[in-house]
């Protein structure tokens, strides 16, 4: 007669277990190294402005000993920073509805209709993220003075809109193909109009999308150097990746001053996009499975 044993599970031991859950020690330590290589510059520049010139100069490397606050109250004292956050500030919150109401607006004409050279229009914007500011520059500038537009936040508001809607459009379309045609057909038997369906239905539906394209489009407006280096000519409607140019060319020898500038200018738009990040991963993510 023969004896049938159960044979029991082979176990893991418990090192190989974590291993296994937390992966391996070298992901992290390449994680780390390219954390700490983004992050090195923002942290030098931020400790920088709490430094006088002389810290600087005999540590480069080194934090703050003692402490200076001065350099950071002189700029937050400055008429010049918040006139120039004021006017960032209004060139992100426009270009940002611009793109978010207009490219909203061509992406459910985009996604939900069908009529001939849908697919033309569409390629048009997807070749739009290969065409950068920079080849566009100098036909820009000579549009933008033949409007009338020099040296006013409107002449750098236009184009930042227009170089926006690609991404708008690419990243939209896939959320407004998702909702389906179901909800549509339900929506005009209860004698919704077109509009409404689209105010109604279509706007709360594609809300991740929205908040996505809104975040980039003002960050990058906010970041945005080159068009307002060619349209802005008076300083008081320096926006302030300008006013950091003209500040270090001012206080060229005051490096401590300069970091300070520079840090508080940075520091708006990092805390906008880490708040945000969130929905920023989340609505291209959303683009992607639709």
């Amino acid at each position: 007669m023969t004896t049938l044993t159960a044979k029991a599970p082979s176990r893991q031991s418990r090192p190989a277990r974590d291993r296994q859950q937390w992966g391996s020690p070298a992901t992290y330590f390449i994680a780390f190294v390219f954390i700490a290589l983004c992050l090195g510059p923002v942290i030098y520049i931020i400790l920088g402005g709490f430094r006088d010139n002389s810290q600087i100069t005999n540590s480069p490397a080194g934090f703050p000993s003692p402490w200076r606050f001065d350099n950071y109250a002189e700029v937050l004292s400055s008429s010049t920073f918040w006139q120039q956050v004021g006017n960032s500030a209004i060139a992100g919150i426009a270009t940002t509805i611009g793109v978010v109401v207009l490219g909203l607006m061509a992406s459910f004409i985009l996604a939900r209709y069908k009529f001939a050279g849908r697919g033309a229009m569409y390629s048009l914007f997807a070749a739009g993220l290969m065409f950068p500011m920079t080849v566009a520059i100098t036909p820009l500038y000579i549009l933008i003075k033949d409007l009338g537009l020099m040296n006013s936040l409107a002449g750098v508001i236009l184009p930042q809109i227009a170089f926006g809607l690609p991404v708008t459009v690419i990243i939209l379309v896939p959320f407004l193909r998702a909702i389906p045609d179901e909800i549509e057909e339900a929506a005009s038997i209860d004698g919704t109009s077109r509009l409404g369906f689209f105010f109604r239905m279509v706007v709360p539906l594609s809300l991740p999308g929205v908040v996505t394209t809104g975040i980039l489009a003002f960050v990058a407006s906010w970041n945005s150097y080159l068009l307002p280096l060619f349209i802005l000519g008076d300083q008081s409607m320096y926006t302030l990746p300008l006013g950091v140019q003209a500040f270090a060319s001012q206080y060229s020898v005051d490096t401590a001053k300069v970091l300070a500038f520079t840090s508080l200018s940075m520091i708006p738009a990092l805390i906008f996009f880490t708040l945000f990040e969130r929905r920023i991963v989340g609505g291209l993510t959303g683009a992607v499975k639709g």
